[in-house]
């Protein structure tokens, strides 16, 4: 019988052990970690309860479909609750905005700021609907698009799909007001872009979530790890965690065999990478790259990452603190974002100059507000996210993590909400933390930079173009990061490894 290994149980590695299990195949997830998830995680500290990684969910029908494979219902397994507002927005002026996924709320959200706007806006949302109906059978639901997929984009439909504007100057053609500009330009964040280098088409995004709606995990994200991590035990996958590979074999160009970090080596038909894709080449394949140079007759001593693939530009970072606080603030909602004055200055030093913002954009994400046992009576636990640079030499974390941390603390008290004097517990999480514990190349959330308008065709396809038996899985791969698009990816990522046995 044909034994799949996948390596890693994030969603990613989940979702394609569902899939292939469902299909009858034997599967097995080796996950260095001692819990399943990935990025996905959780950590709780003296009562208080924190997500790590994701933390706002989109695109429902997505993890529906992927239970419905299995011939289950996603709501036997987990409860997703609408959330309301999306998302509350502070912006430097004084200016409070609630994002709404009902158009007649939001139109009365903007007309408090920018009345003129709201023919805009709707004509936007209309822009990018139209976007996700061309794209989305060809760039995002199916296999990893190649150049022959524009010859399935109806001709006239080829100009409407906006890859060559940047995403900023298409929402500046639709919307005036510097509030609302800065909104829908924030979606670039969603997948480690920039507004004003993405390409329009990413505009996609925007849709997803202001017309489909956030959607929230009773008990939390992780409980979405967990869910799936149950389906697949259900349907006789056997994971192993605290037991990472250590390397991928390879032997006449195929798969061979995995060497775990405990030495033993595991043979079978297939595997399935839920690392970085770049972290695979660099570290679970380089006796196979370093073979290969010599059947070249190279020099080894400087090896690149890969023989095969320079390492791809680097979508965003981020630094992470996770704060226990001893008091509630009304006036913020499950998610919110505090805005920074400066936006082109913010990304530029993110993706020009290697540093993070001195006057950054934040966001706070606080479940307690919609599960308070995820915090003490009269408690809250703050996840704050600040967009921050991949890892490189430019900038030394180590040395200067405490006092981000006090600047980013500052910023927050310059809203309204100095938390200082009531932190009862925290934890600070840099790049550094997010590589290791995650095996993110440079610490990159999402991989890949989507600050092109080739990014889609640049991205990792899902089967190794190298190795036979070798499958990518996650969002360095097609079609990105998000949990849903990390979903659909385990989705891709079955069938090609379905096909090729057949």
């Amino acid at each position: 019988m044909n034994e799949i290994f996948i390596i890693g149980a994030g969603i990613g590695g989940l979702s394609t052990a569902i899939r292939l299990a469902a299909a009858g195949l034997r599967v097995t997830i080796y996950e260095k970690n001692p819990q399943v998830g990935g990025k996905m995680g959780q950590i709780e500290a003296d009562g208080f309860r924190w997500d790590i990684g994701p933390s706002v969910i989109t695109m429902r029908h997505v993890f529906e479909a992927l239970f419905a494979s299995a011939g289950r219902r996603l709501e036997d397994y987990l409860t997703l609750e609408p959330v309301d507002p999306l998302t509350r927005y502070f912006y430097p002026n004084g200016t409070v905005l609630d994002a709404k996924a009902d158009p007649e709320q939001m139109a009365a959200q903007i007309r408090q700021i920018a009345p003129p706007d709201v023919a805009g806006y709707e004509k936007y949302l209309r822009y990018a609907a139209q976007i996700h109906r061309i794209t989305g059978p060809v760039f995002i639901y199916d296999q990893p698009p190649t150049w022959r997929s524009f010859w399935r984009v109806p001709f006239p439909d080829w100009f409407k799909i906006d890859g060559l504007r940047t995403m900023q100057k298409a929402i500046e053609s639709h919307v005036q007001s510097p509030e609302l500009r800065q909104l829908l330009g924030r979606f670039a964040t969603y997948v480690g872009g920039s507004p004003y280098l993405a390409p329009a088409t990413l505009n996609v995004i925007a849709h997803v979530e202001l017309s489909g709606g956030v959607w929230y995990p009773r008990g939390g994200i992780y409980a979405i790890a967990q869910a799936m991590a149950q389906l697949a035990e259900e349907l006789g996958v056997t994971i192993h965690t605290s037991c990472g590979v250590k390397e991928i074999g390879v032997a006449n160009g195929r798969f061979s065999h995995l060497i775990l970090e405990n030495g033993k080596i595991v043979r079978g038909t297939a595997v399935v990478s839920n690392l970085d894709v770049t972290t695979t080449r660099q570290h679970l394949l380089k006796n196979f790259n370093a073979k290969a140079q010599r059947r070249r007759g190279l020099t080894i001593h400087h090896l690149p990452i890969t023989i095969h693939h320079s390492p791809p530009e680097s979508s965003c970072s981020g630094f992470i603190l996770l704060l226990g606080i001893n008091k509630q603030f009304p006036e913020l909602a499950h998610h919110n974002i505090l805005f920074s004055p400066d936006y082109p200055a913010e990304f530029k030093a993110i993706f020009k100059q290697g540093q993070p913002p001195t006057d950054p954009t934040i966001y706070i994400a606080i479940t307690s507000k919609t599960d308070p046992q995820h915090a003490p009576e009269g408690g809250e636990n703050w996840f704050v996210l600040v967009n921050a640079p991949p890892l490189d030499d430019r900038y030394d974390w180590h040395a200067n993590q405490q006092a981000y941390r006090d600047l980013v603390l500052q910023k927050i008290a310059d809203f309204g909400f100095d938390v200082r004097d009531h932190i009862v517990t925290e934890q600070v999480l840099t790049p550094h933390d997010l590589a290791e514990g995650s095996g993110a190349w440079r610490g990159a959330l999402y991989g890949a930079s989507p600050n092109s308008p080739w990014a889609a065709f640049k991205r990792p396809h899902n089967r190794s173009p190298q190795i036979q038996g070798l499958y990518y899985v996650g969002g360095t791969t097609h079609p990105g990061g998000g949990v849903p698009m990390v979903t659909l990816s385990g989705k891709v990522a079955a069938e090609l490894v379905l096909e090729d046995l057949a």
